[in-house]
């Protein structure tokens, strides 16, 4: 494990949090309490928590407690015991880590925005838990969430209530992810009479949390592209609002 501090973000990385021994970074203000706390998931790729690192750093300036944990879609489960894993450490140790474990905003991108709505949906896969809020970032919710094994499109369709505030941003040149996903779920959700929020910033799949895809290492790294950056403050502020920071 390894911490540095920066001149308005403190970093810890590698904390171990659950059985099979993967790792979570946290990201929290240097010099304050956090107002909030985040639990962020990310995408399909296995392991790729440093992906998020320039979204989680953004949000964490803002005055957000941030945790971004690895996960493994490539596991037996696809990574749903380790997803619930993660989600069990941080509310039971986000208080010495300064935040609030149980008032928590559950977030994800692309397919970790699926798993964290499951959750939501379907509380009973967290001891009936449920989040203060989602914040679902360029998801798919028509496929089974991998976290609860269901589509939360059609949960909701069924009448199954998130109970929480969702909040949606999803980049409008997104060849990924149709933005037609995100804006489906918001129309079920409004149609349900739940809350909901949709944004869609001009940016793509990657570039909403501050990246962009390198073939080379088939990976999204980060970027100083305007269009991106801009996007990730958009997201940044909808985590903080989330919070109710």
């Amino acid at each position: 494990m390894t911490s540095d501090t920066g001149t308005a973000v403190e970093t810890v990385r590698g904390l171990v949090y659950g059985p099979g021994g993967k790792r979570l970074d946290v990201y929290r203000p240097a010099a304050a309490r956090p107002a909030g706390t985040v639990l962020l998931w990310h995408g399909i790729g296995p392991d790729e928590r440093d992906v998020l690192e320039p979204l989680a750093r953004t949000a964490a300036a803002r005055g957000l407690l941030v945790l971004v944990p690895d996960w493994a879609s490539d596991a037996a489960d696809r990574g749903r015991s380790q997803l619930l894993e993660s989600l069990a450490f941080v509310r039971a140790g986000a208080a010495g880590l300064g935040g609030d474990g149980e008032s928590l905003v559950l977030a994800g991108w692309s397919a970790g925005a699926g798993a964290a709505l499951g959750v939501a949906l379907r509380p009973e896969v967290a001891g009936g838990w449920r989040p203060a809020a989602v914040v679902g970032v360029a998801g798919r919710y028509d496929l089974p969430a991998i976290t609860t094994g269901e589509g939360s499109l059609a949960d909701v369709a069924d009448g199954l209530d998130p109970a929480v505030p969702v909040h949606l941003v999803h980049g409008g040149r997104d060849t990924v992810v149709d933005p037609r996903c995100s804006r489906e779920l918001a129309e079920a959700l409004r149609t349900a009479g739940r809350p909901v929020t949709l944004q869609e910033p001009d940016t793509d799949h990657a570039g909403v949390i501050m990246t962009a895809y390198d073939p080379a290492s088939d990976r999204c790294l980060p970027t100083t592209a305007e269009p991106a950056l801009r996007a990730g403050q958009l997201v940044a502020e909808v985590l903080a609002a989330a919070a109710g920071s």
